[in-house]
């Protein structure tokens, strides 16, 4: 062994730690040593013959203390990523351009920028907002929506921009009082994500869009089924302005999840109406219906209820014959619901599997787009608002959403960012270095929920005012006139392809009529069922 160590430079490390050992020691002894450097020798050279005899990991084993230096640097490749070698226009999933415009229009600073764009526009995949020669002006941004069908006693004028579901227990306290205190100020709505009501949603005053998910959060009996009295009694709090049924996230569609037991602190326990000391599971369906019959059912039993406030549903686009089996199931009850947000697979998320943040649900623009479509074909469109939530940061995004088919915009990790998130992507660990995603009380701390409530207003009423600078400039008398023709897109070096052909309206109520055209809505509206989200069986032959 020791001549294996003295003769392999993989050892060297450790021979020179355990060298200034011995030699230090007995400098120490004649008084011409420090003694504290003697100690990290010595604990250098124990761990170094740690490694050696140690058989779990292969690199530190074949490579003592210099092995460690790979799991340093693993550990703070994200950041060395972010600061010392990320583009400015690489996305992980952020680009650094997107985070700056976030951060200084909520600090409130000067967010122009020099010298053109940096962006290659002959590039396939670049798009451009065509611009009219008489521009029109904007003296106020406040631009609304009024969500609420023929069925809502309580329509609600939401803002273009919201900040979308996030749950108390993925975000701290102070997270969400800075984001509930901003979304009073600047007179937006803050959904609650599935985590239910919080004291600290209450005390900030802001309008809330009230979730209800698979484990009915702050409605529910200790079975974890739905409770309609405790669903009535959080409904009727006038803070509550829409409900909202989850059906699906768009970073983990069709995935549940659990808190374990450890993580739940007393205040979540209060906010979610569930016990301590037991882990929280949130089953990846819901309990309270099974079919689309029964959802839109539910949907009207909710809005009853709550007292004739907006009621909707989110999800991720998966099989579209469902989402026609839902829309069918409206139809035939004459119970619709009063919106519907679409979430993108690139929707963000406190933790989800690889797989499914990767590869699982649709992105959002196609499924806005399949949404917005089968409405229209349905005769519809008119009587449901769709909301939409994916990647949206800066007001061309939700120029382009509104294009497509939305009503008004939320975004999630926008308001993260406006609140001092710094994409360390530790939201899972229980470490957020800045205070957003973490129950650790200290960590927490740092998050001023003063000076960062303000910041979230700030965004809010900046992004809206560039919204009515680039509605201006198309010639539009408001932001929601935005049309996909007013948006194209490079497909090659010298090809250009109009939104309007990419992403074209469909005609109105053509589902309800016969026809060959638009051949695959037709073919899933035809296997589309209002009584069961099961696919429709294949003929089988003798």
């Amino acid at each position: 062994m020791l001549r294996t160590i003295f003769e392999n430079q993989r050892y060297l490390a450790l021979v020179i730690s355990a060298f200034f050992t011995v030699i230090g020691f007995l400098l120490w002894t004649v008084d011409s040593w420090p003694f504290f450097l003697v100690i990290v020798t010595a604990a250098l050279t124990a761990l170094g013959l740690w490694d050696v005899n140690q058989t779990k990991h292969a690199i530190t084993k074949n490579y003592p203390l210099i092995g460690h230096m790979r799991f340093l640097f693993e550990k703070i490749r994200p950041e060395i990523q972010q600061y010392l070698i990320e583009d400015d226009l690489e996305e992980v999933p952020f680009s650094r351009e997107q985070r700056a415009l976030v951060y200084q229009r909520a600090k409130g600073v000067e967010d122009k920028r020099p010298f053109g764009t940096r962006r290659g526009v002959y590039d396939a995949g670049y798009n451009w907002l065509t611009h009219s020669i008489m521009p029109t002006h904007f003296d106020d941004t406040d631009f609304r929506v009024n969500i609420g069908g023929s069925n809502c006693k309580k329509p609600y004028a939401a803002s273009l921009l919201n900040i979308s579901a996030m749950s108390f227990g993925s975000l701290s306290a102070n997270a969400i009082s800075a984001l509930n205190k901003g979304a009073k100020m600047g007179g937006f709505m803050h959904d609650t994500g599935e985590g239910g009501i919080s004291r600290y949603h209450l005390a900030g005053g802001g309008d809330l869009v009230f979730q209800v998910g698979s484990g009915y959060f702050g409605c529910r009996n200790h079975d974890g089924s739905f409770n309609p009295e405790k669903f009535r009694e959080r409904a009727a709090l006038d803070q509550v302005k829409m409900i909202e049924i989850k059906l699906s996230q768009g970073a983990k569609p069709g995935h549940g999840g659990m808190l374990p037991a450890a993580k739940i602190t007393p205040e979540i326990a209060e906010a979610r109406d569930i016990p301590m000391g037991i882990d929280c599971v949130s089953p990846a369906s819901h309990s309270t219906f099974s079919t689309p019959m029964e959802l839109v059912q539910f949907i009207g039993r909710l809005r009853e209820l709550s007292g004739g406030k907006p009621v909707g549903f989110k999800l991720c686009i998966g099989h579209r014959r469902e989402f026609m089996c839902i829309v069918k199931a409206m139809l035939e009850s004459g119970i619709t619901p009063d919106f519907i947000v679409v979430d993108g697979t690139e929707g963000g998320t406190g933790a989800a599997p690889i797989e499914f943040a990767n590869h699982v649900g649709m992105p959002m623009v196609e499924g806005l787009t399949f949404v917005h479509n089968t409405l229209r074909g349905a005769g519809l469109r008119d009587e449901v608002k769709i909301g939409v939530a994916g990647k949206i940061t800066s007001a061309f995004h939700i120029a382009k959403a509104l294009a497509l088919g939305a009503d008004w915009c939320n975004s999630a990790r926008g308001y993260m960012f406006a609140i001092g998130c710094i994409q360390a992507q530790a939201c899972h660990t229980n470490h957020c270095p800045v205070g957003v995603t973490t129950q650790d009380p200290v960590r927490q701390k740092a998050l001023n929920v003063e000076d960062k409530s303000h910041r979230v207003a700030r965004y809010h009423r900046e992004t809206l005012k560039a919204l009515g600078e680039m509605a201006g400039a198309a010639g539009l008398e408001e932001p929601r006139g935005f049309l996909p023709y007013h948006f194209m897109q490079r497909e090659a070096d010298s090809k250009m392809k109009e939104g309007s052909d990419a992403f074209p309206y469909l005609p109105r109520r053509f589902l309800l009529e016969e026809g060959e055209d638009h051949i695959e809505y037709r073919q899933r509206w035809r296997r589309a069922d209002a009584h069961s989200f099961a696919p429709p069986h294949k003929p089988t032959s003798n």
